[in-house]
C-alpha cells in the first residue's frame, strides 16, 4: 500500500474476487464448445462455432477516445470500464473490447492497459505481461516472414527482390532504440547477402495491422499475400504471396486470431485482443473481437488508442469501412488535470487549482469534440475525476459543455468503480444517445488521391493550414498511383501529444503546416502510412523506466506492476 494509503491498481486487482471464466462466458452467451481455456480466468473464443440466436440484432458500439494525452494522464481505458460496468448495472447486456498492452510501453513509462482502480480488466498481470501469447504469435510471423525474404535472396533471389528497397522490418515487442538501424548478414558469404536493416516494435508490424483488421481466418490469409515487403531491382512491388509463404504466416497465427476473454472487477465480459499503437499504426483492437462483441451483446464498449485526433479518426476512416461496426455514440474523456497541463501549468503544479489554466486548456479539449462531430455524431465528454479536482473547477467544465451544447457527465469510476455508482450519470448519458438518431459518415472518400486524403486530415482534424511533403515522400506518391493504391485510406503516423507533428505545441495550436516525410504503402492491412514529423515505429526506454520498479514476490506474484 502506498504512503498516503491508496492502493495500488495492482493491490486492488489482487484482492478483487475474480470468477471462473466459464460463469462470464455463460453470462454472455457464450457455449462451452467455442470456449478454449488457458487457465480458470482466461480463455480465447473460437466464433466459428458459437451458437448465436439468429434473429438477434447486431449490438450497437460506444467508441471511447479522449483529448490529447499528457504525462498527467486520462484514463481512457480506466473510464471504458467502469462506462461498460455502469451500463450493466443499469441492467444493459454489455461487452468492451479493448487492445492487448504491449511490453514496451509497460517496462519503460506509459503503464498498463487494463484500465485502474475499481475500473480493471482482470487478471490484469497475466494480461499486461504475456497474456495467451498473442504478440508473440504476431512476432513470429514477422520475423519468420523476413527470415524467409533473406533466405530467398540467399539462395538465388528467383524474385529478383532488391535489399536496398526493402520496406519491411523486424520486429520486437520492446522499447528498443538501438534496434532502430541495423546491418545484417556480415560475417562472410554464408551468413547470407548483407544488407541495412532495422526493427519496429511489434504494434507497428503491419502483420498486427493485419491481424487487427481481418474479418475472418480465410481473409487473414488474403490479407498476409498481399503485404508488400519491398521491390524488385526494377522497382515493381514483391508481396508475400509472391513468395509463396502466406499460408505458412498464416499457420502462425491460427490460434492467436481466437479473441481472448476475460472479466472486469465488477464482472462485465470483455475481449482483449489485438493492439495497434495508434501514434505509429491505426490504434483499434481487432475487428473480429469487436464483431463477435456485437453478436453476443447489446451494447459494445470499445476505444480507440490516445486522442480523438488518432485512435477516433482511424476507427471511423479506416476500421469502420471494412465491417459494420462504425459508433453509435463516442465518449470523449478529459480530466481537469490534463486540461491545466493544455492549458500551461507544468506536471507538479497541477494539484493546484487554476481555473485561469483550465479555461485556457480547454480549447484543445473543443477541438477533439468538434472532431468528432464532422463524423456526423454528437460526443459525450466524460470528466475522469481525480481526487485532487476541486468543486469549483469540476463546476466551471460542466458549465463549459453546457454552454458549448455538449453532454458531459463526472465519472468516478477510478475510486467508486463502475460497479458502484460512479459511472451512473455517464451511463444513462451514452445509453440516450444510443437511441438518438445519428449521421455517422466517414470523413473523406476513398475516390479522393492520398495526397488529398492527408490534407483533409491535417486541416479538419488537426487544425493546420496544409501540409509538406519531402522529396522521398512526393517520389512515393507517384508510386502509389503508378501501382493501384491510390484508393486506400490513410494511416497518420503522428505524435500523440499535439495536433501538430511537434510534441511540446500543446492546447490548440493554430498556423502550422504538417510535414510528411515518408510514405509506406501496406497493401496487405489496406491502408497507406504516412509518417511526419519525428515519430518513431520503434520507441525507446526512459531515462528510469518503469521496470527499475518491477520485481516478483516469494509467493510468485508480481511487485510494482502499476
Amino acid at each position: 500500500m502506498s504512503e498516503n494509503n491508496v492502493l495500488s491498481d495492482l493491490e486492488i486487482a489482487k484482492r478483487a474476487r475474480i470468477r471462473p471464466i466459464e460463469e462470464i462466458a455463460e453470462q454472455a452467451g457464450i457455449n462451452l464448445d467455442a470456449l478454449e481455456l488457458y487457465g480458470p480466468y482466461k480463455a480465447k473464443i473460437n466464433p466459428a462455432l458459437l451458437n448465436l440466436p439468429a434473429a438477434k440484432p447486431a449490438g450497437k458500439v460506444v467508441l471511447v477516445s479522449a483529448m490529447s494525452p499528457t504525462p498527467a494522464g486520462e484514463g481512457k481505458s480506466t473510464t471504458t470500464v467502469g462506462l461498460a460496468d455502469s451500463l450493466a448495472r443499469a441492467g444493459h447486456k454489455v461487452m468492451i473490447a479493448l487492445r492487448e498492452p504491449s511490453l514496451g510501453p509497460i517496462l519503460g513509462m506509459k503503464g498498463g492497459a487494463t484500465g485502474g482502480g475499481y475500473s480493471q480488466v482482470l487478471p490484469m498481470d497475466d494480461i499486461n505481461l504475456h497474456f495467451t501469447g498473442d504478440f508473440h504469435a504476431i512476432t513470429s510471423a514477422n520475423n519468420a516472414l523476413m527470415a524467409l525474404v533473406d533466405n530467398h535472396i540467399f539462395q538465388g533471389n528467383e524474385l529478383g527482390i532488391d535489399p536496398r528497397r526493402m520496406t519491411f522490418k523486424r520486429v520486437l515487442d520492446m522499447n528498443d532504440r538501438a534496434l532502430r538501424d541495423v546491418v545484417i548478414g556480415l560475417g562472410g558469404p554464408a551468413q547470407g547477402v548483407p544488407r541495412q536493416d532495422g526493427f519496429d516494435i511489434t504494434v507497428a508490424s503491419e502483420i498486427m495491422a493485419v491481424f487487427c483488421l481481418a474479418t475472418d481466418l480465410d481473409d487473414l490469409r488474403t490479407r498476409l499475400g498481399r503485404i508488400t515487403f519491398g521491390y524488385t531491382f526494377d522497382r515493381k512491388p514483391v508481396t508475400v504471396a509472391d513468395l509463396g509463404v502466406e499460408g505458412a504466416l498464416t499457420l502462425l497465427l491460427k490460434d492467436a486470431i481466437k479473441p481472448n476473454l476475460v472479466q472486469t472487477i465488477a464482472g462485465t465480459p470483455a475481449l482483449v485482443h489485438g493492439g495497434p499503437f495508434a501514434n505509429i499504426a491505426h490504434g483499434c483492437n481487432s475487428l473480429i473481437a469487436t464483431s463477435t462483441a456485437r453478436q453476443l451483446a447489446d451494447i459494445v464498449v470499445t476505444e480507440a488508442g490516445f486522442g480523438a485526433d488518432l485512435g477516433a479518426e482511424k476507427y471511423m476512416d479506416i476500421k469502420s469501412r471494412i465491417a459494420d461496426v462504425s459508433p453509435s455514440s463516442v465518449v470523449v474523456v478529459a480530466t481537469i488535470r490534463a486540461l491545466k497541463m493544455q492549458g500551461g501549468v507544468p506536471k507538479e503544479d497541477l494539484k493546484v487549482p487554476n481555473v485561469e489554466a483550465l479555461a485556457a486548456g480547454v480549447e484543445n479539449l473543443k477541438r477533439h469534440v468538434g472532431n468528432v462531430a464532422k463524423f456526423g455524431i454528437s460526443p459525450v465528454v466524460a470528466i475522469n475525476k481525480f481526487s485532487t479536482d476541486t468543486p469549483e473547477e469540476i463546476d466551471w467544465l460542466l458549465a463549459w459543455c453546457a454552454a458549448e451544447g455538449v453532454q458531459a457527465a463526472v465519472a468516478d469510476v477510478w475510486g467508486r468503480g463502475g460497479g458502484g455508482d460512479g459511472g451512473d450519470e455517464l451511463a444513462a448519458m451514452v445509453a440516450a444517445a444510443l437511441e438518438s438518431p445519428s449521421n455517422f459518415h466517414h470523413l473523406y472518400p476513398l475516390e479522393m488521391s492520398v495526397e488529398d486524403k492527408i490534407r483533409t486530415i491535417v486541416q479538419e482534424i488537426y487544425g493546420a493550414d496544409g501540409v509538406e511533403f519531402s522529396v522521398p515522400a512526393l517520389k512515393r506518391l507517384s508510386d502509389i498511383e503508378k501501382n493501384g493504391w491510390s484508393g486506400l485510406p490513410v494511416c497518420m503516423a503522428k505524435t500523440q501529444y499535439s495536433f501538430t507533428d511537434d510534441a511540446s505545441q500543446l492546447g490548440a495550436p493554430k498556423g502550422f503546416r504538417v510535414h510528411v516525410r515518408e510514405l509506406i504503402p501496406k497493401t496487405g492491412a489496406g491502408f497507406i502510412v504516412a509518417l511526419t514529423g519525428a515519430v518513431m515505429t520503434m520507441p525507446g526506454l526512459p531515462k528510469e523506466p518503469a521496470a527499475m520498479r518491477m520485481d516478483v514476490g516469494p509467493d510468485g506474484n508480481p511487485q510494482g506492476l502499476f
